[in-house]
């Protein structure tokens, strides 16, 4: 584990955020605890996202106006907006031992981000006028599960969505 992650697991033991009992809203993992081949416990970190379900609308004078969906996944932890192919399926349930990691973005800082995001998307596929209407139909709040596994050659983090596994870096 690095050193920052390391503080932030302590830091977070300090004030009762670790190995904590709580119910969260989450994106629906494809790989579960149980799922995770590991010679000790299995650890949980909770990521908090904000997902919007955006639609920018151009105006076209002569030919009727477009519709642009998209859909934005803003990591309120590391401060990163990024492009989903569709809003993910979301359930409520009781984890054990988590650490829930704080968000660093207010509401309207996350706002800010998405915007940011879907005007610059909107400016790189098609070429404007004006200044286009951007709505956002939905929003959903929801942590991102992280299993960490102990493993002989090195502790691994695994992405509870994707099933991807990169090596914890000490």
């Amino acid at each position: 584990m690095s050193d920052t992650r390391r503080q932030q697991a302590e830091s977070a033991e300090l004030t009762n955020r670790s190995r904590q009992r709580t119910d969260l809203t989450i994106i629906e993992p494809t790989v579960t605890r149980e799922d995770i081949d590991s010679t000790g416990r299995v650890g949980a970190v909770a990521y908090p996202y904000r997902i919007y379900d955006a639609v920018v609308t151009i105006d076209r004078p002569i030919i009727a106006n477009r519709d642009i969906e998209y859909v934005v996944s803003v990591d309120r932890s590391r401060r990163l907006a990024v492009r989903a192919d569709v809003v993910p399926e979301t359930v409520t349930k009781t984890l054990d031992d988590v650490l829930v990691v704080p968000s660093e973005l207010s509401d309207a800082q996350v706002r800010e981000k998405a915007e940011d995001a879907v005007f610059t998307w909107t400016l790189r596929k098609t070429a404007v006028g004006s200044t286009p209407d951007l709505t956002f139909e939905q929003s959903i709040d929801a942590h991102k599960l992280f299993w960490i596994a102990s493993r002989p050659d090195g502790d691994v983090i695994v992405d509870s969505v994707r099933g991807t596994e990169s090596p914890l870096v000490e």
